[in-house]
């Protein structure tokens, strides 16, 4: 009896730890009904700013700076005298060529006085011919002389105008680095002081060729691309977003042989003053797409360079090419083809999913 009684007790321990298999429920994912939807996809390319206008003021003749009129940073407007080049010798050049011009002009009126006497003269047959001929030629030399001495007289204004080194344009003033007492030229390695415009600012860019051939196509031409294209924005190198929107208003009309890329200028509003010639950033251009089928990229996975979702098919996942757009805004990619409205995917995960794994279609939350 005492047998029985163990054998039934190992009988129900045994039982106890093989129960009966339970039915796997379906794995539970969220899921996207795919649909139509708008877009705006912005590129971001990397830009190098300038002023409008850069200039770098160089003297146009040698000597001594003898002062210096504006500080380093100031604002400088159009017509401003910037520096003054020791004026003592172009000054002394200049009333050189003006007593020039007055001996010369002396020597023209004696010439000329004696050519019209040996006119009258030669009427009367009192001179020669050849007398004659010599008065005008030197009448002729004495107008020509005149001539080059006035020239110089307005070549050493000029020197002593260049001694007063003026801004040509409005703008900001860059570092000086020349003081006074240095000697300066027209040669100089570095401009006495760089001014840049900087009330619009020009954002350089580079697109590739195929990108610009694209817009070329959308548009019908590069005049009609930057006409219909939207406004641009730019972010800062600090990372933040600057307040006003560009336009694209120039492209590059050749493709650099290098490197293949076109380069493109679009245009900014400085009013405060923030951005500054030399910076860099980043500009994003927008393009807009009506009626696509947008997914989240986490609801794709790549194998062999092709973009797959998984579509839940009764219950079961189903791996299914697609092919995307070229652009997308980091976070979305834009089916072309391989989806239709009302497909249903995976929209997280795809990368952890297993061909005919079954998705519990009742628990999930689309997007």
């Amino acid at each position: 009896m005492k047998g029985i009684f163990i054998l039934l007790s190992a009988l129900m321990l045994l039982s106890s730890c093989n129960p009966k298999p339970q039915q796997e429920a379906g794995a539970k994912y969220k899921i996207l009904r795919v649909e139509f939807s708008d877009r705006t996809l912005k590129t971001g390319y990397t830009a190098s700013l300038r002023g409008r206008q850069h200039v770098e003021i160089r003297p146009q003749v040698s000597g001594i700076i003898t002062e210096i009129l504006l500080n380093e940073g100031d604002p400088v407007k159009k017509g401003q005298v910037l520096f003054i080049i020791d004026q003592v010798p172009y000054k002394a050049a200049l009333e050189t060529a003006i007593a020039n011009v007055k001996s010369a002009e002396s020597r023209l009126a004696t010439a000329k006085l004696t050519a019209e006497s040996k006119e009258e003269l030669f009427k009367e047959n009192v001179v020669s011919e050849f007398d004659l001929q010599t008065a005008r030629n030197s009448l002729a030399e004495a107008q020509a002389n005149l001539a080059q001495v006035r020239a110089q007289e307005t070549n050493a204004r000029n020197d002593l105008s260049y001694t007063t080194v003026k801004s040509p344009v409005n703008g900001v003033a860059s570092m000086i680095p020349y003081r006074v007492g240095a000697l300066v030229n027209s040669s100089i390695t570095e401009p006495l002081v760089t001014v840049s415009d900087d009330e619009k600012v020009y954002a350089y860019f580079s697109m590739n060729e195929n990108q610009i051939l694209d817009l070329i196509q959308q548009y019908g031409s590069l005049q009609k691309a930057m006409d219909g294209m939207p406004d641009v924005e730019l972010t800062l190198s600090n990372g933040k977003a600057y307040s006003h929107s560009g336009k694209i208003n120039a492209v590059s009309g050749t493709i650099d042989e290098n490197t293949g890329a076109v380069s493109l200028r679009a245009e900014f509003d400085n009013p405060d003053k923030l951005l500054r010639n030399g910076g860099s950033g980043t500009v994003f251009v927008p393009s807009h797409q009506d009626s696509v089928i947008a997914i989240p990229q986490a609801a794709t996975y790549e194998l062999q360079n092709r973009v797959f979702v998984y579509k839940v098919v009764d219950g079961k996942a189903k791996s299914a090419p697609v092919e995307v757009f070229r652009l997308n805004n980091g976070t979305e990619y834009i089916v072309e083809s391989g989806l239709v409205p009302g497909d249903v995917i995976i929209a997280e995960g795809a990368g952890l999913v297993r061909e005919g794994t079954e998705i519990d279609t009742h628990t999930t939350t689309n997007e």
